[in-house]
């Protein structure tokens, strides 16, 4: 099975969904940030390994802190994917902390700020 194949990309969004899914209902962890998300899955083509991209709002601990939590919890949550995923392998996660959403906001703000300072410009110069 290739990685970009049909079959993977399917089995990367099956596992999303169902870690989303298990962390917002059935993870009691309170180092785990209430806006955590995550945000992409890559699960390898021989369904041995999965990287899993763990997106977290909050400050520099919080992070820190959820991606123990997180990874504290791979085991219970491998298990749950081992039970609700008809999958001929259950694969290892491994979480990796996602800060694209967070730079695409900045970008973004940057962005429409210098938006602002031209539209202050050119109405100066009218």
């Amino acid at each position: 099975m290739r990685k970009n194949s049909i079959k993977n990309t399917r089995i990367n969004q099956e596992v999303q969904r169902e870690l989303s899914s298990l962390l917002l209902r059935e993870v009691k962890d309170p180092r785990i940030a209430p806006m955590t998300s995550i945000s992409a899955v890559e699960v390898a083509p021989d369904l041995k390994t999965a990287k899993i991209f763990v997106s977290v709002l909050g400050d520099d601990a919080a992070k820190e802190n959820t991606m123990k939590g997180v990874k504290s919890a791979a085991p219970f949550l491998r298990s749950q994917l081992a039970k609700n995923l008809n999958l001929r392998n259950t694969p290892d996660l491994h979480f990796v902390l996602d800060d694209s959403i967070e730079y695409g906001i900045r970008m973004t703000n940057l962005i429409e700020s210098m938006h602002l300072n031209q539209d202050e410009e050119s109405s100066e110069e009218k």
